[in-house]
């Protein structure tokens, strides 16, 4: 469930639009190449992509949608061998990225032992969604993907219950909440959930967030330098990429530490 671009034809500088904007240096539209897409589906600017104005492609994780729908869906053939499937390729991509999401999810789900009372659904949900990513197109997007991102939430609201209630305390619910810019500096955020909360810009310098529940949280430039996120709950790569960490920031051992952060120490300090 991680991103293979090695794997893939590129397909999220191809399908999906951008327009120019503090994230973008340029507009794109849907199905059309990205300026920077090589001949061999890599990315011409990769190393830089946060210097020449293509921030949102840091934070962006298809959680190994791209790989499959190419290597699985498409057997290895791409848009640029047979173009007459690269519609129905860029169609099913966004739909193979959320199902690939919700099995990143549910993964997480099982590796929380205080969840184990709904280890069982959520083991047959994984199963069931693995087996529709190897499905043809067509039964891809003929799936009822709300119908199953409502099952499966309803199994990680649960999870998330069960986790959160074994820690201390009253715990902050900021599910959906508006805290943009709020300062929220050395808060104890465990146990907290946080679901859908906008947290952009926003200082939570310091901060105790083990086990609050991340899923679905907005964390673009969120000021998280010496903030403890271990143990958070459904923390993405995507999420530690659009925050402002440090050397001090703690995170799970499963993420990695995104390399812009030293970098903007370094310019800090220079």
């Amino acid at each position: 469930m991680r991103a293979d671009c090695g794997s893939c034809f590129g397909l999220c500088c191809v399908a999906l639009p951008f327009a120019k904007s503090q994230d973008f240096a340029a507009d794109k539209k849907a199905g059309t190449p990205c300026r920077n897409l090589q001949e061999d589906f890599r990315c011409g600017i990769h190393a830089k992509l946060r210097d020449v104005g293509y921030r949102g492609c840091t934070v962006f994780d298809c959680f190994g949608a791209g790989q499959k729908v190419s290597q699985v869906t498409f057997e290895g053939i791409g848009w640029r061998e047979r173009p007459q499937t690269a519609r129905t390729m860029y169609e099913v991509f966004p739909v193979m990225r959320q199902l690939q999401e919700l099995l990143r999810y549910l993964t997480d789900v099982l590796e929380l032992p205080r969840a184990a009372p709904v280890h069982r659904e959520a083991r047959a949900a994984r199963a069931d969604i693995d087996l529709l990513t190897r499905a043809s197109a067509e039964e891809l997007l003929a799936a009822d993907i709300p119908t199953i991102r409502a099952d499966v939430n309803a199994l990680l609201l649960k999870a998330s219950e069960l986790e959160r209630a074994a820690v201390a305390g009253r715990k902050k619910n900021h599910r959906g909440a508006d805290l943009v810019g709020a300062r929220l500096g050395k808060a104890d955020l465990r146990g907290a959930n946080l679901r859908g909360t906008l947290l952009i810009a926003a200082d939570l310098t310091g901060a105790d967030l083990r086990s609050a529940d991340l899923i679905g949280a907005d964390l673009r430039d969120a000021r998280i330098g010496g903030a403890d996120l271990r143990g958070a709950l459904f923390l993405t790569q995507a999420q530690l990429n659009a925050a402002r960490g440090d050397a001090a920031t703690r995170i799970p051992g499963d993420l990695d530490r995104p390399g812009h952060w030293s970098a903007a120490r370094e310019r800090a300090g220079s």
